[in-house]
């Protein structure tokens, strides 16, 4: 959020606080292409933010400033731009479009009161579009329409308003007509001499009064009294915060078509925050904190819905305030959205007091001071060197927590190295820059291959980490191919003598341990006991001799895999009343343990994993044909008729699943996702064997 000094940019000052009820939270959700940001930069025009709009072409809009999204075109991370308009306090949040950045989606949906879903009207509504539609339904967010790009070849605004209702569904309904002229008509204005049109006021109109249940425009609605504007206006505002009424809006952001019209509507019919209820709240040690309410002079608690680091202005946090007042130079409590709180080992518990540095109203790029940032509203907070995304900020006196929203589980693995000395010691800091900033990214450094991984939510994901490791952060890395442990077993049983006899003037080393082996249970690991008799080993190297094994298999006995599922009997052995130690025992029972896994053999053994794999029902065919080019085991499937969605239970070999987020994306034509969970390890075929030897 640094400051933007590009050409399109307006001056002035920031929009003055307003209380709640004078303040409209709006995300602008759809699919990538679809015109987001492009909507967004003319609404911002239209507001008098700006003196003219940029092109998501040219890399010239308020919103998309990172180096990554002027290269790709496309909104990679959430964004918000605050304006004034007709006494109204509107900011934007502009989401991604692609289904890799549905985290940031979720953030913003956590701190809008309402949410416009943007469809092409060339493109139409696709399964993406349902997706994330489904992603404001989850989060219980009223939600409006805006059919974009309707100035554009190809464009059919009333086959994608049809695919609006048949796919989105029957609480859809046009607030526009498109002429033939180009003009747009509202249908909230008495226009009779048109049966089409009238047909579609009347179902506009019956849609407005059912959902806001005003009896007394119902009674004069069936007693054929006219209905004018005015009448609607405040039904129509009730219907849509009840969030099952959604007008359907059109435009065509580079004329100006419709966003005027849009505007207007956001701050007459859209809900305030007092109409959205706030996040549930608990105390830090988890107990429940009673309700909250969207009140300017209540307890403070505001949550961080987004986190940027500026090379000038360090760590800033854009938050949104549910309860109280934020102001600057004021101590505040940050607590951490960590494992006691809902994200996992990924993100720690931390509870810090700090005192809030400046606060400012964005606009895109641009920070614009405000005084103060009262319930319902967002602003940016400078400084706050302990706060991540998702933490909750509240009253040192009365600390508070908001649980975070869910976030994708990743899938994706991306092995990271640095490229030289100096890029590794700058590599740890900027992974936990990354992990700040983005908390939908898993960082792993796997014990058993040492590699580095980053978990990515897909593709596209990977593609800006990489992007901002190499370019934000000024890290060189590359990226290796991404290795899938290995282990070993014995491929049958065995008796072996480990003898370990060394004189070297002095005290010698000796000890003599005969073992025997043999596969063992899947999943057991190792297991070790003795059968010695008459003392021939004394029980005090008993467990020196274990611990030889153990280490042994630990290491691995051909090339670096480890040793699993063996069991180790100690039957025998000899020792000396000088000469023997521990450490002379630990020394034969590993040499033994190699003796063993020589004189039995060894089967390679490689990881499994249950995974979960959820597509549209048109695309199980396709899905099935690609696991069962995996090696996978296809245990089930269930059905979803109410989302039209399958769900198909599997079993894969872990080896087959790096690729896989890339292939379920072409075969489900992105709409796909999946989860895994590690099963155990099973023989590898002789072809994936021998396609290791090189290794």
């Amino acid at each position: 959020m640094a400051t933007h000094s590009g050409s399109n940019r307006a001056g002035g000052g920031a929009p003055a606080p307003r209380p709640p009820e004078k303040v409209r939270n709006v995300a602008l959700v759809g699919r990538a292409g679809a015109g987001k940001t492009t909507l967004a930069e003319a609404l911002l025009v239209a507001a008098g933010a700006l003196p003219r709009g940029g092109r998501v072409e040219e890399g010239t809009t308020c919103l998309d400033t990172e180096e990554v999204e002027v290269r790709l075109q496309h909104s990679v991370s959430l964004h918000a731009a605050t304006v004034e308009h007709a006494g109204h306090r509107v900011t934007l949040l502009d989401t991604p479009g692609a289904l890799d950045f549905i985290g940031e989606l979720r953030a913003a949906l956590r701190a809008a009161d309402a949410a416009l879903v943007v469809v092409s009207a060339v493109a139409g509504v696709d399964a993406a579009t349902v997706q994330l539609w489904d992603e404001c339904v989850a989060a219980g967010l009223p939600r409006a329409v805006v059919v974009t790009q309707v100035d554009r070849p190809r464009a059919d605004v009333p086959a994608v308003v049809r695919s609006c209702r048949e796919r989105l569904g029957a609480g859809v309904h046009p607030l526009h007509v498109l002429g033939a002229d180009g003009e747009l008509s509202s249908l909230l204005e008495p226009l009779p001499g048109d049966p089409e049109r009238d047909r579609l006021r009347a179902e506009l109109i019956e849609g407005v009064i059912a959902e806001s249940e005003d009896e007394t425009l119902m009674d004069r609605y069936l007693a054929g009294e006219p209905i004018q504007v005015a009448d609607l206006v405040a039904d129509l505002e009730t219907a849509v915060a009840r969030g099952d009424f959604h007008p359907v809006l059109v435009t065509a952001p580079p004329t100006g078509l419709g966003v005027a019209e849009l505007l207007d509507l956001l701050v007459s019919a859209f809900p305030s925050p007092l109409e959205r209820p706030c996040p549930a709240v608990t105390r830090p040690d988890g107990r429940p904190a009673g309700h909250l309410a969207c009140d300017p002079a209540g307890p403070l608690v505001a949550e961080v819905v987004r986190t940027t680091t500026d090379p000038y202005l360090g760590r800033i946090s854009l938050v949104r305030v549910f309860s109280g007042t934020l102001r600057p130079d004021v101590p505040v409590h940050v607590c951490g959205a960590g494992s006691g709180h809902g994200w996992g080992e990924q993100h720690p518990d931390h509870d810090a007091d700090e005192r809030v540095g400046g606060l400012a109203s964005v606009l895109g790029s641009v920070l614009r001071p405000v005084a103060e940032c009262p319930a319902g509203d967002l602003c940016a907070v400078a400084r706050l060197a302990s706060a991540e995304t998702g933490d909750t900020l509240s009253d040192p006196g009365d600390p508070l927590v908001v649980p975070p929203w869910p976030l994708p589980d990743p899938q994706l693995p991306v092995a990271v190295e640095a490229a030289s000395r100096s890029d590794e010691d700058r590599l740890a800091g900027a992974l936990a820059r990354l992990v700040v900033e983005d908390p939908a990214v898993r960082v792993e450094r796997r014990p058993d291959t040492g590699q580095l991984l980053l978990w990515c939510v897909g593709d596209a994901h990977a593609e800006v980490l990489l992007d901002r490791l190499r370019g934000r952060y000024g890290v060189a890395v590359q990226t290796p191919p991404v290795q899938v442990p290995m282990v070993e077993t014995l491929a049958g049983p065995a008796t072996v003598t480990g003898r370990h006899v060394k004189q070297s003037g002095g005290h010698g080393q000796y000890a003599v341990v005969v073992l025997e082996g043999r596969p063992g249970p899947a999943g057991s690991g190792v297991t070790f006991s003795q059968r010695v008799v008459g003392g021939a080993v004394p029980s005090q190297f008993h467990g020196s001799v274990e611990k030889g094994v153990r280490a042994q298999a630990a290491r691995g006995v051909s090339r670096g895999r480890p040793l699993v599922d063996v069991e180790v009997v100690l039957v025998d052995g000899k020792a000396h009343s000088v000469d023997s130690s521990d450490a002379a025992f630990s020394a034969a029972g590993a040499l033994a343990l190699r003796e063993l896994a020589a004189a039995a053999g060894t089967r390679v053994l490689e990881p499994w994993c249950a995974v979960e794999v959820t597509v549209p029902a048109e695309h199980v065919g396709p899905v099935l044909g690609d696991l069962a080019g995996r090696r996978a085991r296809v245990t089930g499937s269930v059905a979803d008729p109410a989302r039209e969605e399958t769900t198909v239970h599997a079993e894969v070999p872990e080896r087959e699943l790096i690729e896989y987020p890339r292939a379920l994306r072409s075969v489900s034509h992105g709409t796909g996702r999946f989860t895994r969970r590690r099963l155990g390890h099973e023989p590898a075929p002789a072809a994936v064997v021998a396609d290791l030897q090189p290794a």
